[in-house]
């Protein structure tokens, strides 16, 4: 395991992206019926604990929405952004998905193919996690974890700007992130070093339609399940608040508007950005069908959770 670069999309993949995103405009892939059908709803756990879910500040910017969803139009444009969480439990309180750290183009955009920066450098003046958690009024020394949904740079970053500050992973993420000698694209292996590292395992029972689950805490109030595809162990994190169930999906997908419309993601950056396209298709299938049933909350999109 080294730190001797990124690996990068070979140019047919490229190729395919760009040539893809015109085709998902005109004629975007069919929902699988049949395994729409065979997903089976294991419910939900009830739990007589809550817990707070909070996102925190950040600038949105506004990007086509063809380039988020397949073959949608309206509305012309999507607001995107680069979600935070702080979740509070009686036992702990921790930090979902870190964002970025202070000057991330230059720290961790600059590491990202170049068809891929194209697409996802953010503004200038986005909000770090360090400047996001004094503008909501949190210590950070308050946070006792952090605990991403996936391995991106947009997603971990922040954690540069953080150190020491414990981290939970999924274990096959954690692998699939450091090993090899060159980083998966969007990889950021600097901001997991130097610092405790626990790893979990989703060896729990089916919750909703996700096969495996972890009870974070043993009282329901916060389990891990699996969303994979974009990477190939990305979780969600399914929380009860006072509000209801929320899920906290990651990128899973990108915006509520693949839900509602049941789109994949444009292919470019899709095609770049998603591990395993076919599985990430599979798993917007999951949230599809319990679209009713809980708050889906993606980490680009506005949140409909409580915002300080």
């Amino acid at each position: 395991m080294t730190d001797a670069g990124v690996a990068h999309p070979s140019l047919l993949t490229c190729c395919r992206a760009a040539a893809g995103l015109p085709l998902g405009v005109i004629r975007p892939r069919r929902p699988d019926r049949p395994f729409l059908a065979s997903l089976t709803d294991h419910g939900i756990p009830a739990s007589d604990t809550t817990v707070e879910v909070i996102t925190l500040p950040q600038r949105e910017r506004l990007v086509p929405t063809p380039g988020i969803a397949e073959g949608v139009w309206r509305p012309a444009r999507t607001p995107n952004l680069i979600n935070a969480f702080v979740v509070r439990h009686p036992e702990a309180t921790f930090l979902v998905d870190p964002g970025v750290c202070i000057d991330v183009v230059d720290r961790a955009v600059a590491e990202l193919p170049w068809a891929l920066r194209i697409a996802v450098t953010p503004r200038r003046d986005v909000i770090d996690i360090r400047q996001a958690l004094t503008l909501a009024g949190i210590d950070g020394a308050g946070i006792d974890f952090t605990l991403p949904t996936h391995l991106h740079w947009d997603h971990v970053a922040g954690l540069l700007d953080l150190p020491g500050l414990p981290v939970w992973l999924h274990r096959p993420e954690h692998t699939w992130m450091m090993s090899g000698q060159l980083a998966p694209q969007g990889g950021v292996r600097r901001a997991l070093r130097d610092r405790p590292v626990s790893l979990y395992d989703l060896d729990g029972p089916p919750v909703l339609t996700f096969p495996h689950s972890l009870d974070l805490f043993g009282d329901q109030s916060v389990i891990l399940v699996g969303l994979p595809g974009h990477t190939p162990a990305s979780i969600g994190i399914l929380a009860q608040t006072a509000a209801g169930p929320t899920l906290l999906a990651g990128d899973a997908v990108w915006s509520r508007v693949q839900i509602d419309r049941f789109r994949q993601k444009a292919s470019y950056p899709g095609l770049l950005a998603d591990a395993e396209r076919d599985t990430a298709w599979q798993t917007l299938h999951r949230l599809y069908a319990i679209r009713d049933r809980i708050t889906i909350a993606p980490s680009h999109d506005r949140s409909p959770t409580t915002t300080v």
